[in-house]
């Protein structure tokens, strides 16, 4: 193992298990004997040479010093946070197959030997499974064991169709050049779930091995606090599924509200009389069809955020619609349904000083001249929001520039590798 400093370097080193630290000199003798042990074994079975890095996020009590003594290489992350550290110690590693685990004595990092060997039989991402491996009494509280872990995993497996069976699990190795192609942001505990997605948009090859869950060797309580961070990991699967947060509700309203709306109008026009259909529901029609309006306009941002961002890829069926949507022609369709609302609100306008500014026989009209004022401007606001996210591009849908971006497979692993 290297114990010097530096940035990173590739020569002589091939495996490099970083160790996210916060004042950890309890365990980190535990963490480093385990890791050197690890090492030797990738030696003997791989040929490979390894390193330890511990990215110190502000310790205090003098895990540096330690760490640099037992042969660690120390390497100083000044924002805070799990992600943020393991970020920091991966950018800092020089090793091309690359393995996180907990400082805590949690995870025997002998463990990541089959990880590494999975990552040279052609894997990009080696999860570790603790429900596989097993959890030993007193390694897991309860809550986290049969509700936290099950929930966050069933969801990211449902959002983003990744086969694994444990999401959140602290051991797992991935190779550098899936490290760069991730590119990661997370700073706190979602860094974890961040991986997982991101590696299951981009069809990173993703494979499980076994780990066993040991109870942590320190006396004081651990940094993860379950319902922040909990509900930290959830929100990042909702934000980073534009199609499930937007797109779907958007579909669901535009169905039940296009069904109100047509039902009312086909009473008006046919002077057809039904409770079921009157002024309210017309209201809540149109306020249904408005909403998914703004929500697909939304979606269709988080798309091209996210394919911007390097970890979705474009969907074949938007960039057939690249010559049909435009900023202009966002533009002309908003200022086509401004016009064609105005022109329903002039009508019952006329019709109101027509019949001596009575009331109404039914509210059908002016709710649709206001939902084509309203479709109309957010069709406006809405394309220069796709624009901006575009890039300031007009034409923010793009047809892909070879099969492999409209969605085509990555290249082929073998079948005993392949996760997802």
């Amino acid at each position: 193992m290297d114990g010097s400093g530096g940035g990173p370097q590739t020569q002589g080193v091939d495996v490099t298990i970083v160790m996210p630290c916060l004042n950890e000199v309890q365990c980190l003798p535990h963490c480093l004997k385990s890791a050197r042990e690890a090492l030797d074994r990738i030696e003997a079975r791989l040929g490979l040479t390894g390193e330890v890095v511990i990215a110190d996020n502000g310790s205090t009590d003098g895990s540096q010093a330690l760490a640099h003594k037992l042969g660690a290489r120390v390497v100083a992350v000044s924002e805070r946070g799990y992600g943020a550290a393991i970020r920091g110690g991966f950018a800092a590693a020089r090793g091309r197959f690359l393995v996180m685990g907990d400082a805590d004595g949690s995870y025997d990092f002998r463990d990541a030997v089959p990880m590494v060997a999975a990552l040279v039989g052609g894997a990009d991402l080696c999860m570790g499974s603790r429900f596989k491996g097993g959890i030993e009494s007193g390694a897991m509280p309860w809550k986290n064991r049969y509700i936290g872990n099950p929930v966050l995993t069933g969801v990211l497996k449902l959002l983003f169709h990744a086969r694994i069976s444990d999401a959140h699990c602290g051991l797992r190795a991935l190779t550098r050049a899936s490290f760069e192609r991730l590119r990661l942001t997370g700073s706190g505990m979602e860094f974890a779930s961040e991986m997982v997605i991101k590696a299951a948009l981009k069809g990173e090859a993703i494979v499980e091995t076994p780990v066993v869950l040991h109870p942590d060797l320190r006396d004081r309580p651990p940094h993860l606090r379950p319902w922040r961070d909990g509900w930290r990991h959830l929100r990042y699967l909702f934000m980073l599924s534009p199609s499930w947060v937007f797109a779907v509700p958007a579909m669901i309203g535009a169905v039940v509200g296009l069904s109100i709306l047509a039902a009312a109008g086909w009473y008006v026009v046919t002077d057809a009389r039904m409770v079921t259909f009157g002024a309210y529901w017309t209201i809540l029609g149109a306020a249904l069809l408005s909403l998914s309006h703004m929500a697909a306009v939304m979606g269709l941002a988080g798309q091209l955020y996210a394919e911007r961002e390097g970890y979705r890829k474009p969907r074949p069926w938007l960039s057939k619609l690249s010559r049909l949507v435009s900023l202009e022609t966002m533009l002309l369709s908003g200022v086509g349904a401004i016009v064609v609302g105005l022109a329903i609100l002039l009508a019952v306008l006329l019709s109101w000083f027509a019949r001596g500014m009575g009331p109404a026989a039914n509210v059908f009209s002016p709710v649709l001249g206001s939902l084509f004022l309203s479709l109309g401007f957010q069709n406006v606001l809405g394309g220069f929001l796709l624009s901006i996210v575009a890039g300031a591009e007009a034409q923010f849908l793009k047809a892909p520039a070879d099969p492999s971006a409209a969605g085509e497979p990555a290249q082929p692993v073998p079948d005993l590798l392949r996760a997802r």
